[in-house]
């Protein structure tokens, strides 16, 4: 893959790796597992991570013009924030096994996060011009790294700044949704290569449930109306499935993970915090599901690498 190509979607590679982790360690906590594994998955995505940061540092110090024509783009530019994202999403990961990384990870991952939040905002209500074309789910992605922060502030102590990134998290969730579905509903359907975003919708009330809890301590009924919620999203999505299965693979496939992910590991923290074993079983059913599109990915990005099919992806 020639440098000036790393596409910026490379960072959902890591998120939907992050969130397979997460996935899996609250898989095995709940069936009284030790935490192999995750384990496993955590070193993988530590690898992935690594490469990924690295290879698209080194494409901003000898390509910058390449990272503007991508940052210029009306579709890719809402992919940015997966940069920070996913140093967030990270420093979940390393809370349970590094919390100095952790906090560190936070620390430059916020102000990356406001940063690329407010410059993408911007953009879209700048002086450019968006047509309804350029509106796809991967324009959630802002939002839901937002919310994100909630999950990781609160056990390192910054629970007002978690009050500050869920607020605006959730506020551009209900604006997006409404935007996406307008879309959705009265315009052109999506490309096919950007067809696989559509599962993004469930990750904002699963990302938003997890942070909610934690913000407020437990569960109340706002919380009950984003998990299930996300389980709307998640039986909408699986009707689209065979459809979405029969497309040529594109790095947007990896969209399918992170929002499986979340929606797991909501489930998983249901069950655990209520003692609901219905919710235990749809965290298990969420993970097989997962660990198959995790393995199905991982096969099909090698193949497409081999092929030098993923640029631009």
């Amino acid at each position: 893959m020639a440098l000036a190509q790393v596409p910026v979607t490379l960072f959902t590679v890591v998120m939907g790796l992050c969130g397979f982790t997460l996935a899996l360690r609250a898989g095995e906590a709940a069936a009284g597992l030790t935490h192999v594994l995750s384990g496993a998955a955590h070193l993988l995505t530590l690898t992935v991570f690594a490469a990924v940061a690295l290879a698209y540092l080194a494409k901003a110090l000898r390509h910058p013009q390449a990272v503007a024509e991508e940052w210029r783009h009306p579709v890719s530019l809402a992919f940015f924030p997966a940069i920070s994202i996913s140093l967030v999403l990270f420093s979940v990961v390393m809370l349970e096994v590094a919390p100095g990384i952790a906090r560190a990870l936070f620390l430059v991952a916020v102000p990356l996060q406001l940063v690329l939040t407010l410059a993408v905002v911007s953009g879209w209500i700048g002086s450019r011009s968006f047509q309804h074309g350029h509106l796809t789910p991967a324009w959630f992605i802002p939002a839901v790294g937002n919310v994100i922060v909630a999950i990781a502030g609160v056990p390192l102590g910054y629970v007002e700044l978690g009050w500050f990134f869920a607020a605006t998290g959730l506020m551009f969730w209900v604006v997006m949704l409404t935007l996406v579905m307008n879309r959705l509903i009265f315009h052109d359907p999506l490309p096919e290569r950007l067809q696989p975003t559509l599962v993004i919708l469930v990750a904002p009330p699963a990302v938003g449930y997890l942070a909610w809890v934690a913000l407020v301590g437990g569960v109340d009924p706002f919380a009950r109306v984003l998990l299930n919620l996300a389980y709307l999203f998640v039986l909408i999505v699986a009707v689209q499935a065979p459809r979405l299965a029969a497309l040529p693979f594109s790095l947007s496939f990896w969209a399918l993970s992170f929002p499986v992910a979340a929606a797991a590991v909501a489930s998983f923290s249901h069950a655990a915090l209520l003692g609901s074993g219905g919710h235990a079983v749809i965290g298990f059913a969420l993970l097989t599901v997962l660990v198959a599109v995790i393995a199905g990915l991982l096969w099909r990005t090698g193949q497409a690498l081999l092929r030098g099919e993923l640029l631009g992806g």
